[in-house]
C-alpha cells in the first residue's frame, strides 16, 4: 500500500502544486483570505511568492514564508504601474516561472461603504474599480508572460455582483466588472493554455469584511439560509482556490466557482428543524 503521508501535506493537504510557484497577491493580515490560501498551496508543494501593500501586511506575509522556507516577499500597491513593473522584474529575477497567480485584492473608500450607493463620487467609483478589478489586468501583463501552459490565474469576488447587498454599494460593481474580466481574461488567454476563474466566496469574519456596513447581517443570513448547514469559513475557500490551481481543473476556464453552502441557488430560505414552532 502506497505511503498516504508521502502525498498528502503535513496538514493532509494532497500535494497537487508539487514544482509549482505560486504567486498571491493581497495578503493583510494572518486572518485574511489570501494568507489562508497561501498557506494552503504551500503545504499542497507550492513555492510562495507573496505581496502585500505595506509593510505592516509584510510581516505577517515574512512570518508564513519562514515557516515555508524559498519563497519570496514583495510590496506592491497595485494602483502603481510603476510598482507593478517592478514586482513582475523581481518575479522574473527570483522565480524565472509562475504557475499559478491568486489576486485577493478588493478596495473602496470607506465613505462609498456608507450611506447608499446613489451618492458615489466619481472619485470613489475610479478607486474601486481600478483597485479591484483592473488591477487583475495589470498584474496579468506583468505575471502572464512568466507562465507556461497549465498556468491558472484565480480572483476572489462576492455575490455582490449579482444582486443588491445594502451597504456593498460601489463594490458590488466592483466585483460585476471582475467578472467580466474574469471572462474576457479567459478568451485571450485560453489560447496560451492559460486558465482564468474567480472564486465567489461567501462572507467571511476577516479585517476586510468587517469594514463592510452590514457584514453580520450578511453572515448571519447565509448561516440561516444556505442549503449545508454546516460551519463555512477560510479553510472552504482555499480549498476551492487550490483545486483551480491544479491540473485538476485542467479543462475550467472563464468560470465564477461559488463556494457558499449553496446560499446563491437559493430563492427562499431552507426550512430548518423546529423552525416555525411556538
Amino acid at each position: 500500500m502506497a505511503d498516504v503521508g508521502a502525498e498528502n501535506g503535513a496538514a493532509g493537504v494532497p500535494k497537487l502544486l508539487d514544482g509549482k510557484t505560486c504567486v498571491v497577491m493581497g495578503i493583510q493580515n494572518k486572518w485574511s483570505s489570501a494568507y489562508h490560501i497561501a498557506e494552503t498551496m504551500a503545504k499542497a508543494g507550492a513555492r510562495l511568492a507573496l505581496t502585500t501593500v505595506d509593510e505592516r501586511a509584510k510581516r505577517d506575509a515574512d512570518a508564513l514564508l519562514a515557516q515555508h522556507p524559498g519563497g519570496f516577499g514583495y510590496t506592491c500597491n497595485v494602483a502603481s504601474d510603476e510598482e507593478l513593473d517592478a514586482v513582475g522584474e523581481a518575479l522574473r529575477r527570483d522565480v524565472g516561472t509562475v504557475d499559478v497567480l491568486v489576486h485577493a485584492i478588493g478596495y473602496a473608500p470607506r465613505a462609498a461603504m456608507e450611506g447608499d450607493f446613489f451618492s458615489t463620487t466619481r472619485a470613489d467609483w475610479d478607486t474601486a474599480l481600478d483597485i479591484s478589478a483592473y488591477s487583475l489586468v495589470a498584474a496579468a501583463q506583468r505575471i502572464v508572460p512568466l507562465m507556461p501552459p497549465g498556468g491558472s490565474i484565480i480572483t476572489l469576488t462576492y455575490l455582490g455582483a449579482d444582486r443588491y447587498f445594502p451597504g456593498y454599494n460601489v463594490m458590488g460593481v466592483a466585483k460585476a466588472a471582475l467578472e467580466a474580466t474574469v471572462r474576457y481574461l479567459a478568451g485571450d488567454l485560453g489560447p496560451k493554455r492559460i486558465r482564468v476563474n474567480a472564486i465567489s466566496a461567501g462572507p467571511m469574519k476577516t479585517a476586510a469584511a468587517r469594514g463592510i456596513p452590514g457584514f453580520q447581517n450578511m453572515y448571519n443570513t447565509l448561516a440561516d439560509s444556505a442549503p449545508l448547514a454546516q460551519p463555512f469559513g477560510q479553510q472552504d475557500v482555499a480549498g476551492a482556490t487550490l483545486l483551480l490551481a491544479s491540473d485538476l481543473a485542467g479543462a475550467i476556464t472563464g468560470e465564477t466557482i461559488f463556494v457558499d453552502n449553496g446560499y446563491h441557488a437559493m430563492g427562499m430560505s431552507i426550512p430548518r428543524e423546529g423552525a416555525g414552532e411556538g
